[in-house]
């Protein structure tokens, strides 16, 4: 991670640690929400472990489809003590918990026949395929139940951020979104010290700074994409950097190939960050609903028939 995002997380944290009078002055519960999302192999977990050891706080590991009941969440949440870090990764895949606003509308006319089965289909005690209800996790994050206790972190992590329901993301709920992204140049030199001993700028003859520099951007890839490559030659210096810039170029080659004008427009971190929230936090206006799956099966329908 950048050292620049690094710090403000870092500093964050320190001002949760140090804000009890704060907390108790303006009757706020003693918790706060993060949310990691990014792609797969950004270092969503790792983040998670090094807050830990930052604050030495526990880490419990909630698996939400173990779960039976809202009543049984609430009891976890009352075991857990303070200092501790509550994770559920993965939520957008871990638990039935779907946008509410992409639900089809024949089920949402069901819904309104049938709340009995509309909540078994979306999620409820009564369902067999989620027992957790929204709402439940919801007053697990912050309601009532989560003003029990005191010095507690909530950790979601999602590879989709655009699957979660907006009520998730409100503030209040997740009180900083960070999200884990490609490894740019500064993040670079940090698995370059950690693994091979070396700052990015004396690299000797293995390959120029600066042509790492240039490359990075373009390639794209992620921490464990890098990591992968320099572990397994952590004993030979000049190898490691050659083979891993053989690596981002044959990767920045890829994507100037397929990626196109989306690839260039996804360099950027921020553009992509600000991208996935938008859609995250947009609501379809009514009639707007529409199944991608489904769209998609229609416009091969069409185009087979034009065959």
């Amino acid at each position: 991670m950048d050292l620049e995002r690094k710090r403000d997380i870092m500093e964050d944290l320190h001002d949760f640690v140090a804000g009890k009078a704060f907390y108790q002055r303006t009757g706020r519960a003693w918790k706060r929400g993060y949310l990691l999302y990014g792609l797969p192999g950004t270092g969503k977990s790792s983040m998670i472990a090094a807050m830990a050891n930052f604050l030495s706080y526990d880490i419990y590991d909630l698996e939400l489809t173990k779960v039976l009941s809202n009543s049984e969440l609430q009891d976890l949440l009352m075991r857990t003590s303070s200092k501790s870090i509550i994770v559920i990764e993965e939520i957008d895949c871990s638990a039935n918990l779907c946008n509410r606003s992409k639900v089809p509308q024949d089920l949402a006319r069901w819904s309104c026949s049938d709340p009995g089965a509309s909540n078994a289909a979306l999620g409820s005690e009564d369902g067999n395929n989620n027992p957790i209800t929204l709402s439940g996790l919801l007053n697990f994050t912050n309601g009532l139940w989560s003003c029990c206790g005191s010095e507690r972190i909530f950790m979601f992590t999602t590879n989709h951020i655009d699957k979660l329901d907006p009520t998730l993301l409100r503030s209040g709920r997740m009180d900083m979104h960070i999200y884990m992204s490609y490894c740019s140049y500064p993040a670079l030199k940090i698995p370059l010290h950690n693994y091979l001993g070396s700052e990015a700028e004396d690299l000797g003859e293995a390959v120029a700074a600066s042509e790492l520099r240039e490359v990075v951007k373009k390639a794209k890839m992620t921490p464990a994409d890098i990591s992968e490559v320099l572990i397994k030659n952590r004993r030979n210096k000049e190898k490691a950097v050659s083979e891993l810039l053989e690596a981002l170029k044959a990767r920045a080659e890829r994507n100037e190939k397929y990626g196109g004008l989306r690839g260039e427009r996804e360099l950027n971190g921020e553009e992509e960050e600000e991208e996935q929230e938008k859609r995250a936090l947009e609501s379809p206006k009514d009639g707007s609903h529409c199944d991608t799956d489904s769209r998609k099966k229609v416009e091969d329908d069409e185009a087979e028939k034009a065959k």
